[in-house]
């Protein structure tokens, strides 16, 4: 079998079928837009994500019986509320803790330096002088590197403030009109599509299904974990309990690589602080407790009706749409690869149609 009779053989199987056609095309179209105007088109992207967020909160407002004019201005003016209170009171109190942690990192440096002499003094087996200088070397320029990076971030920040205000003003404009005239949207966009839809349809509704139940319940998973890491943090007396629990609340979003990157910056400062004493432990037992909840109780309950996927695969997802969109690529990662599984799975085949077919006439002559 020669390799032009292969390949044809494949294309008849997987797009002999007109729909799979067109819904290769919507999909080559949406990366490249992604792809290349992904940063242009940034705020509609966002107000996306926040009416997705949002609408299952109007949805069952409306089943109650509220009016879904007023169901929409009553969510969208609590969405408005908690942007505000993110934008000039918590934003401000991270960014001062985050500056005064940079500002303190060479103390920390110096204490571990102190703690590495120690350590050698007692193992000098185990340390030798030459890995002790080696470890001191590395983490001098990961220090300077950090501070040069945060200058970087200062001085960048100054010409971005045009870009934030421009993002207050127009993402929740976009998520008012996307949340009120939904139904005409949908509509507008289903008129663009060919009329022979059914493959289309299933997909998207198991889409939109999958999507939106990942999007609300990932951001309830970040408030609860971010929440009770910032009222433990707070027991054991740890500074920068805002910024850490926000760190941790976000280590969510990478399964099994997020807990591990958190533990780093969490263990580093309770040592700097408490040293190698009763409290230091405490703080990692208590930490430790939180991501083991989350995994094992909060994490399958918020997520029981979303598909299971093998963590292989998620590892895989997560290192690629995070190398190709960043933070908001780890962020849909598992549902990108969700859709993934489903595209698999129903994606027409025509030649075992055939083969069906085939069987059918055979059996019923």
């Amino acid at each position: 079998m020669t390799m032009r009779t292969i390949f044809k053989s494949w294309v008849e199987r997987y797009f002999s079928d007109e729909e799979a056609l067109v819904l290769l095309l919507i999909l080559v179209a949406g990366f490249a837009a992604i792809i290349w105007f992904g940063r242009m088109l940034a705020p509609f992207f966002t107000a996306l994500i926040v009416a997705f967020l949002l609408q299952g909160v109007v949805s069952a407002l409306t089943r109650r019986g509220v009016p879904h004019l007023l169901a929409v201005i009553t969510i969208f003016l609590a969405f408005v509320s908690v942007l505000l209170a993110l934008a000039f009171i918590l934003m401000p109190l991270i960014w001062n803790q985050l500056v005064g942690l940079v500002q303190e990192t060479p103390r920390m440096f110096a204490s571990g330096q102190v703690w590495l002499d120690e350590m050698q003094a007692r193992y000098p087996n185990l340390i030798t002088p030459d890995q002790m200088q080696s470890w001191i070397g590395v983490a001098s320029r990961e220090i300077s590197q950090l501070g040069q990076r945060a200058l970087t971030l200062s001085l960048a920040s100054l010409g971005n403030v045009m870009s934030l205000i421009i993002y207050l003003v127009l993402v929740p404009i976009l998520v008012f009109f996307m949340l009120k005239d939904r139904e005409v949207l949908v509509g507008f966009t289903l008129s663009l599509l060919p009329q022979k839809r059914a493959l289309l349809t299933r997909i998207w509704k198991e889409m939109d299904h999958q999507i939106a139940n990942y999007i609300r319940g990932k951001f309830i998973e970040i408030m609860i974990v971010g929440t009770v890491a910032f009222f433990t943090f707070t027991f054991f007396g740890l500074p920068y309990t805002a910024l850490l629990a926000v760190l941790v609340g976000f280590s969510v979003l990478v399964p099994f690589i997020g807990a591990a990157v958190a533990t780093l910056p969490v263990a580093a400062v309770a040592g700097f602080y408490f040293g190698l004493s009763d409290q230091f432990a405490y703080v990692l037992i208590a930490y430790g407790i939180i991501q083991a909840l989350d995994g094992n109780v909060l994490s399958p309950v918020l997520f029981s009706e979303t598909n299971n996927i093998h963590p292989v695969s998620i590892i895989v997802a997560v290192l690629f749409f995070g190398g190709i969109w960043g933070f908001w690529g780890v962020f849909f990662a598992i549902p990108l690869a969700t859709l993934l599984k489903a595209l698999i799975y129903a994606w027409p085949r025509g030649i075992h149609k055939q083969e069906g077919a085939d069987s059918v006439i055979q059996v019923d002559s």
